[in-house]
């Protein structure tokens, strides 16, 4: 199943919750990567928002856990701002906690976005066997998100494709790299795999989500390339039925 949690809520909708963490990642001494918490936020929420509204979700509400400390908290929240202003959606309920009694060396926090679904819009079990595959955006992580950030698929472009009439299912590209998704994704759909080629390195983190996975009717395809721009990288492979 995907990396969400889909709980019954009544006969017609479905609970959907998704997280994310971020670790050594943002200002203090100790951390890997530098960058401001705005940054952080957005990154870190985005990936979890995006693993909800691929299922076919619309997040409700977002709770924060914040291990760096309460004066980063308004930062925290102005990254998550920045999310719904790409995404073009009004601001969603924020809460959460945050570790006041301690002190870490390094930066930490995680996210959960909670969802509410409609059975006849999940967008999950649903690719057929003749469907084509691509990866929009490209795997980067750690300094490369910030240091190629053009090749980042936007999130505008995350909500077009999500609400498009050909496209089956879209998978958000985790640490376990384009391969290990799309090994998912078929098995879900009880459908083998067989070679699978790409100009892309199936294999490599995708971070914050700076890629994700889409299967979509060829009936489509001109339509979602001319959308999806430079951003669009077929996947070629030999599927066994």
């Amino acid at each position: 199943m995907r990396d969400v949690l889909i709980l019954p809520f009544s006969q017609e909708e479905r609970l959907v919750i998704a997280s994310d963490n971020s670790g050594a990642v943002g200002e203090k001494e100790h951390d890997l990567v530098k960058v401001d918490y705005e940054t952080v936020a957005y990154f870190s929420l985005r990936v979890a928002m995006m693993e909800c509204m691929a299922v076919g979700a619309k997040p409700v509400a977002i709770v924060i856990q914040n291990f760096v400390g309460e004066g980063e908290w308004k930062r925290f929240k102005k990254g998550a701002h920045q999310l719904f202003q790409e995404l073009q959606i009004d601001p969603i309920p924020i809460t959460g906690s945050t570790e006041s009694n301690f002190s870490v060396m390094q930066s930490a926090i995680g996210f959960i976005v909670i969802g509410r679904l409609h059975v006849s819009k999940k967008k999950f079990g649903i690719t057929l066997k003749q469907a084509k595959y691509a990866v929009i955006g490209e795997p980067l992580v750690g300094h490369e998100v910030l240091e190629k950030r053009e090749k980042v698929a936007p999130l505008s472009l995350f909500k077009s494709l999500v609400n498009h009439p050909k496209i089956y299912e879209i998978v958000p590209i985790g640490s376990k790299g384009i391969y290990y998704e799309l090994e998912q994704l078929l098995k879900n759909n009880h459908i083998q795999i067989g070679n699978v080629s790409s100009p892309l390195d199936i294999d490599k983190s995708a971070g914050p989500a700076t890629c994700f996975l889409i299967s979509y009717d060829l009936k489509g395809e001109r339509e979602i390339r001319d959308l999806s721009g430079e951003y669009f990288h077929p996947i070629e492979n030999n599927l066994f039925y």
